[in-house]
C-alpha cells in the first residue's frame, strides 16, 4: 500500500522548483540534496563519500537525506509533489518510467562524463531515448548459499549449470531434515525479481509491451515451487516468512537459520556480515528443458536529478563523483552493485572485501548468459505490492492459486494501465 500511496502522491502534482530552500549554506556555499535509502552501514559509507566530495569541492554542501527502504518512496513522492524535490535522488529501475513521465527528471545526456561506463547498462537508465537516470552499480538476482550449512546436512552443492526447481526442492527439504527443527533448507521471497527469471525460463516476459506477459499458470507453477517447499518443510511457512520479511538482517541465511536464498548478488556483503560464515552465490535452478537461467544483469539503484533543481551544475558534480571518482569507489565499494565505471573498477578491486571479491568472481563467470534488464513501464513501482499481497493470500489459503493468479493479472496489468 505504501508504494501505492507514493504513486499517488507523485501524480498529484510536479510543480514549483528546486529543493525547497534558497540552496545557500553559511558562508555563501551552494547546498543540494541528495535522497537516498538502505540500511546504516550504507548511510555510514555515504556520509563518508559525501565528505570526501565536499572536501575537494570546498563551494559544495551536500545535505543526505536518507530513509529505509518502507518509506523511501513515499517520503520520495511527497516531496516531489510538494515541489521540495532533492537535488540528486536514488531511483529503483521500477520507480523510473513513473517519474522520468511526469516530468520530475532532469535529461542527464551529456550532462555527466559517461565514456568509461559500461556502455551496455546505460539503457537501464534510459525513457523514451533519454538518460534521465545513471546505473550506479550492477547486480544480479542469485541463489546466497551456506555451504557449510549444506555439508553439515550430509548434502553436497549442486552442479547449478544444470540443476532444477525439483532438485532445489529436494536439497532444501533433505536440509530441513538433519536440521532438527531449527535450520531450513531454503528461504523465499515475492520479489517480482524471482518471477520474472523463472517466467524467463519458460519463454515468457514480466513486462511485455506495457502489459504483463506472465501467462497465469507461469504464475501458478511459481507458486507451486514455494507452496513445495513449505509443504516439504523445505522452508518455513508463510506466516514465518512474513514475519521474517525481506530485509536482509532477519533473513534466515543472515541468522544463521538457513542455508539457501534467493537475494540480490550486491546483498552478499551484508547477508555474510550478519551470518559470520562464509556465504557463496550460484545460479538459480532452471526449469525442465530451459535453455536458459533467466537471470539478468540490472542496476543496483540510478542516479537521478529533478528536473525542478537550481542547482543542476553542482548536482552533475556530485554525481560524476559518485560515477567516476575512485576515491568515492573506494569508499562505497559494491554496496550499490559492482561499479560499471571500469577504471574505478579496476582502482577498487583489490580492497574490495572477501565477500565483494565473490560477487565479482561470480559475475565474471555468468556475465555472458546475463541478459540486460530493460526499464519496467509506468505502474511497476506497484508490483512488488500487488505480487507479494497476492503471493500470501494464496500461501496462507484465503484463496485458490487459480484465483490468486487471475487476480494478480488484474490488478498488475490495471496498475500498468494507469
Amino acid at each position: 500500500m505504501k508504494r501505492i500511496l507514493a504513486v499517488a502522491l507523485l501524480a498529484a502534482a510536479v510543480t514549483a522548483c528546486g529543493s525547497g530552500d534558497d540552496g545557500e549554506s553559511a558562508g555563501g556555499k551552494t547546498k543540494i540534496t541528495f535522497s537516498y535509502w538502505g540500511s546504516d552501514a550504507r548511510q555510514k559509507l555515504t556520509e563518508e563519500a559525501i565528505k570526501k566530495f565536499e572536501q575537494k569541492n570546498p563551494a559544495i554542501d551536500v545535505e543526505g537525506d536518507f530513509s529505509d527502504w518502507d518509506s523511501y518512496y513515499e517520503k520520495l513522492a511527497t516531496k516531489v509533489a510538494a515541489g521540495d524535490a532533492p537535488d540528486v535522488m536514488t531511483i529503483e529501475i521500477r520507480g523510473l518510467a513513473e517519474y522520468a513521465g511526469r516530468g520530475a527528471l532532469a535529461d542527464l545526456s551529456g550532462k555527466v562524463d559517461t565514456a568509461d561506463l559500461d556502455a551496455s547498462v546505460l539503457p537501464a537508465g534510459q525513457v523514451d531515448g533519454k538518460q534521465y537516470a545513471l546505473p550506479t552499480g550492477v547486480n544480479s538476482f542469485s541463489l546466497v548459499v551456506n555451504k557449510s550449512t549444506i555439508e553439515k546436512a550430509g548434502q553436497k552443492l549442486p552442479d547449478d549449470a544444470s540443476w532444477t526447481w525439483d532438485d532445489f526442492v529436494s536439497l532444501a527439504q533433505q536440509i530441513s531434515e538433519k536440521g532438527g527443527g531449527t535450520i531450513y533448507g531454503a528461504e523465499y521471497n515475492y520479489n517480482p525479481a524471482f518471477l520474472q527469471i523463472f517466467a524467463a525460463q519458460r519463454g515468457e516476459k514480466l513486462y511485455d509491451n506495457g502489459k504483463i506477459g506472465v501467462s497465469a499458470q507461469t504464475v501458478k507453477d511459481w507458486w507451486a515451487v514455494i507452496h513445495k517447499l513449505i509443504e516439504t518443510k523445505g522452508a518455513p511457512d508463510a506466516a514465518k516468512m512474513a514475519e521474517v520479511g525481506t530485509k536482509v538482517d532477519q533473513a534466515l541465511l543472515a541468522t544463521n537459520t538457513g542455508a539457501m536464498g534467493l537475494w540480490w548478488s550486491n546483498q552478499l556483503g551484508a547477508l555474510t556480515k550478519g551470518s559470520g560464515q562464509e556465504l557463496d552465490l550460484m545460479r538459480v535452478p532452471k526449469a525442465q528443458g530451459a535453455t536458459t537461467s533467466g537471470m539478468f544483469l540490472q542496476p543496483a539503484m540510478h542516479y537521478a536529478i529533478s528536473a525542478k533543481t537550481e542547482h543542476s551544475a553542482e548536482a552533475q558534480k556530485f554525481i560524476d563523483f559518485m560515477l567516476n571518482d575512485p576515491e568515492a569507489g573506494a569508499i562505497v565499494l559494491s554496496d550499490r552493485g559492482l561499479p560499471i565505471n571500469s577504471k574505478v573498477l579496476a582502482a577498487i578491486k583489490d580492497k574490495l572485501p572477501p565477500a565483494d571479491q565473490k560477487v565479482l568472481a561470480f559475475m565474471d563467470s555468468v556475465k555472458s548468459e546475463l541478459v540486460p534488464t530493460v526499464v519496467p513501464p509506468k505502474g511497476a513501482m506497484q508490483m512488488e505490492d500487488i505480487l507479494k499481497r497476492n503471493s500470501e493470500e494464496v500461501m496462507f489459503g484465503k484463496t485458490t492459486p487459480d484465483a490468486g493468479a487471475q487476480k494478480f493479472l488484474q490488478e498488475a496489468n490495471a496498475a500498468l494501465a494507469g
